[in-house]
């Protein structure tokens, strides 16, 4: 089951809140720590290639897009 089956499935079962308690407890999906989707772009949303370094929480094409505005410099 896929993070948007889960989102479908609690919508569904909103207006039931017993049953909509158990599936909390039991069918939640955890929170990821590591992995590739953990983190992802606060600017476009994709999940991959991510650079958090300086907590910047960009992925590698905004952070391209974005590096001389916040002050980076590309040596060549």
């Amino acid at each position: 089951m896929g993070a948007s089956d889960w989102k479908n499935m609690l919508k569904q079962i909103d207006n039931k809140p017993q049953i909509k308690q158990r599936f909390l407890k039991y069918c939640k999906p955890k929170d990821r720590k590591a992995g590739i989707a953990a983190f992802k772009c606060e600017r476009c949303g994709r999940y991959g290639a991510h650079i958090k370094k300086y907590n910047l929480h960009l992925c590698r094409q905004c952070f391209r897009e974005v590096a001389e505005k916040i002050g980076f410099k590309k040596y060549n």
